[in-house]
């Protein structure tokens, strides 16, 4: 199994470092958190890795606050 260390943190440093674990997964998309040296958690930013199952509604609704953060700009100047 090939590991790749950027994308890990231990238990205790994502504790203590909940903040840095968001940096990462937000970088990465997704990363492992270990408890006692064994691959325990994900920490996954749904924009860039969504697995989580969520209803047709539920979807629609992640995806038109996706579009509308990214383009937000055009939206507003749609709406003079």
């Amino acid at each position: 199994m090939i590991v790749n260390t950027q994308n890990t943190l231990s238990i205790t440093e994502a504790n203590q470092h909940f903040s840095r674990a968001v940096h990462m997964a937000d970088r990465v998309g997704e990363i492992i958190i270990y408890k006692r040296n064994k691959p325990q958690y994900a920490l996954i930013n749904l924009e860039k890795n969504p697995r989580i199952e969520m209803s047709d509604e539920e979807k629609i609704l992640f995806v038109a606050q996706r579009i509308l953060r990214q383009h937000l700009n055009a939206f507003k100047e749609l709406a003079k």
